[in-house]
């Protein structure tokens, strides 16, 4: 997969990338905005351009607050997001170029206020999209919101992922209609935050999902 002219369709009005982005960006806002005052951490696995955050943070009234660490493998995508980050002068977000689906890769900076797993889901297995979300655990403070998506096709799992978030402690803040063709989920953790396990894989991504 070419992931840089992937992301290539975000920069066209009405797209499925497009519009799922604005839903996401939206959902962020609102867990920006609600997050208590003081320091707030966000991580964001497989982050591709880090869009979804690093089109939000500069503008937004806690961008001082926040801590954020994007993990994205493609170089080309963390060139991008690194590039918008220092125009941003955004100096307490970072980009780590490697595999998003370590655990090894949040130490330091979870549990978090926010977590995003955005283009995840939709290419990887139902036992790992589980594992993930179990995982979800360990990289979420309780209170913290953790937003991800997942494509309406065929079958579609978008209700299967928001009961496997349930179980897990999780309450349903936000799912997209089906209607808009592609899921987002928007879920906060009630739970007891667990110790971060290292040296775990949550994922690894499949084609043609």
């Amino acid at each position: 997969m070419d992931w840089h002219r992937w992301h290539g369709d975000y920069d066209v009005p009405g797209s499925f990338l497009a519009r799922r982005l604005e839903v996401v960006q939206a959902q962020l806002r609102l867990a920006l905005d609600a997050a208590p005052p003081g320091p707030l951490t966000v991580v964001s696995l497989c982050a591709g351009e880090g869009r979804d955050l690093l089109e939000v943070l500069p503008g937004h009234p806690r961008r001082d607050d926040v801590r954020a660490r994007l993990v994205e493998l493609d170089p080309r995508s963390t060139a991008v997001a690194a590039e918008a980050i220092r125009v941003a002068g955004l100096t307490d977000v970072e980009v780590v170029e490697g595999d998003a689906a370590l655990t090894d890769q949040y130490r330091g900076l979870v549990p978090a206020d926010v977590v995003l797993a955005c283009g995840v889901f939709g290419n990887i297995v139902d036992a790992d999209i589980e594992r993930t979300a179990d995982t979800c655990r360990q990289l979420s403070k309780a209170g913290g919101t953790v937003i991800w998506t997942r494509h309406r096709g065929a079958p579609d799992r978008v209700p299967a992922i928001c009961e496997w978030f349930e179980e897990r402690g999780f309450e349903r803040v936000f799912v997209s209609d089906p209607e808009a063709g592609f899921g987002v989920g928007v879920h906060r953790y009630r739970g007891v935050p667990e110790p971060l396990v290292l040296g775990r894989s949550m994922f690894t991504f499949v084609r043609d999902l």
